[in-house]
């Protein structure tokens, strides 16, 4: 029985509307309410609103495939039934969806099933089990990955394709593992850290682990957007071992863009090191975010002023480099410092004063995460 099969029949069963469709974590937790802001959404998790129930049919990266029953209520049997229709049904076509894939991707696929089960079912540790264990290179140190298309991509290649791109571009010993449509865990070498003669990604002396882990993704991103599928998200972290930590590396990997996207929309490239500060203060609860928001921008509304906020964001992106900022604006260092005298005149604070600093970068992220929200 195929999905819309299934659909109709609920419908009729139920006498309501059922409807599929994608919403983001973000309209998840809103339709839960505010008491259920650090609640862990996980798939086959009923979420009930005042009139509708939302089933969670898939979870992804930044949304979930939801059932939605409009404005009908469900009695806890009707609940258990209808879950055990969709997830424990038995499929008599279960080697069908692995049809015409390699043994490679077939792998990858089953492994990268696993790992979203055991993420959605809350496990935080864990190894992987032997008979999905890919290669014996998995107990090594790899440099993971994650890469998530944005929604905009109209085109999105096959396994196929964008292996044999990593492969290309990275490394023979790259692995590709599909955690969905629109997602892929990616594990590079760790040889990509030295610097080999010949190599595409050659690193200074001074450059320390995280330059090079950048410099790595950068390239990545701009082949991906030129060879594949245009605009994507990508995370890198630290190297780990696959097989011990990989449950653990998608959890950073995926915290990394949510925050990411959250605090820094314009940005295609989430470093979890860049994002400390970030992760902190999105750990906060939201009202009390929007309290303290809220009291700063009384102050003075030239915190969210366009030129304002350019000039800070790249004040900062510069530490605090008077000089080095007026060249990037290109502005002379003088209207720069009119900017500065200006803000600390209306709000009574000097971002040429660490403490200072400390405060308007606090606030100017609090700012950016609520504005999306």
């Amino acid at each position: 029985m195929s999905s819309n099969d299934l659909q109709k029949q609920l419908e009729y069963i139920l006498n309501c509307s059922v409807i599929t469709s994608n919403r983001s974590l973000e309209d998840m937790y809103k339709f839960m309410g505010p008491s259920f802001e650090n609640a862990t959404i996980e798939k086959g998790q009923y979420i009930e609103g005042d009139q509708d129930i939302w089933l969670i049919k898939e979870l992804h990266a930044d949304y979930c495939e939801v059932l939605e029953f409009i404005q009908r209520k469900l009695s806890s049997t009707e609940m258990q039934l209808i879950a055990m229709l969709i997830f424990n049904r038995p499929n008599l076509n279960i080697e069908h969806q692995y049809a015409g894939m390699s043994k490679q991707e077939k792998q990858a696929t089953k492994l990268g099933e696993w790992l979203q089960s055991q993420i959605a079912q809350g496990t935080k540790t864990g190894y992987i089990p032997d008979h999905l264990v890919l290669a014996n290179t998995l107990y090594n140190e790899m440099l993971p990955i994650l890469l998530v298309a944005d929604g905009s991509s109209q085109y999105k290649g096959s396994y196929a394709e964008l292996d044999k791109l990593l492969r290309s571009f990275l490394s023979e010993d790259a692995l590709l593992i599909p955690l969905g449509h629109d997602e892929w865990l990616i594990w590079g070498p760790v040889t990509l850290l030295k610097d080999e003669e010949g190599s595409e990604l050659e690193h200074e002396e001074d450059e320390t682990l995280e330059d090079i882990l950048t410099n790595i993704v950068h390239a990545l991103h701009d082949m991906l957007a030129s060879e594949w599928l245009g605009e994507s998200q990508l995370a890198i972290t630290y190297p780990a071992a696959p097989a011990k930590l990989m449950i653990e590396t998608v959890t950073t990997l995926r915290d990394s863009i949510h925050i990411g996207r959250k605090f820094h929309p314009s940005s295609n490239i989430h470093l979890p090191w860049n994002l400390r500060l970030e992760s902190l203060l999105y750990a906060i609860p939201e009202p009390q975010r929007q309290k303290y928001l809220e009291q700063s921008l009384k102050r003075a509304e030239l915190f969210v002023e366009p030129e304002m906020l350019a000039t800070l964001d790249t004040f900062f992106s510069l530490d605090c480099n008077v000089s080095e900022t007026a060249k990037k604006l290109y502005i002379h260092r003088n209207t720069l410092l009119y900017r500065l005298d200006k803000l600390k005149q209306e709000t009574g604070l000097d971002v040429r004063l660490f403490r200072d600093a400390v405060l308007v970068k606090i606030i100017l992220l609090l700012y950016k995460v609520t504005k999306t929200h």
